[in-house]
């Protein structure tokens, strides 16, 4: 099932979720299992693909749904710091925007340790990460923010 669908359900996932590539190759392998489980349900043989791209697209929208939670809960992240005095609104806006371009884990490792004053280990094993990783996600990050507040971007 997974060899003759496949394509056709990723190629649909990638064009419903913005083209990620490895987001769609996620969802896609969540629609599968969940295709798998519930295989008894299956009424007509003939129409596995449709009923494939019909999961396919319920796992989508959790998938859009949980993004617009974790950019909601960003936005509200975002504006509970304690900018220091002095920075404009319009830096604010620059950091939340640079913020939103980091991967997932780079934002994570700059909230933790930039943000709420976390050592690098602490960081490491409360995300699951190699220090080393850490150390690399947060040196980008601070280039990026400081870069989007028109600073030098080799601190």
């Amino acid at each position: 099932m997974v060899q003759r669908h496949q394509s056709a359900v990723r190629a649909f996932l990638r064009r419903v979720l913005g083209g990620s590539r490895d987001e769609a190759d996620d969802v896609a392998q969540d629609a599968f299992l969940a295709a798998w489980s519930s295989l008894r349900s299956l009424r007509n043989p003939e129409g596995v693909r449709a009923w494939l791209c019909g999961i396919a697209w319920r796992k989508a929208q959790d998938r859009i749904r949980s993004r617009r939670r974790t950019a909601t809960r960003d936005a509200l992240w975002l504006e509970t710091l304690d900018v220091p005095a002095g920075v404009h609104p319009r830096d604010r806006v620059a950091l939340a925007a640079a913020m939103a371009e980091l991967s997932p884990e780079a934002r994570a490792c700059v909230a933790l340790c930039l943000a709420d004053g976390w050592s690098h280990g602490e960081a490491a094993i409360t995300l699951g990460l190699p220090p080393g990783t850490v150390k690399s996600h947060i040196a980008r990050g601070r280039a990026r923010l400081l870069s989007a507040l028109g600073g030098p971007d080799d601190a």
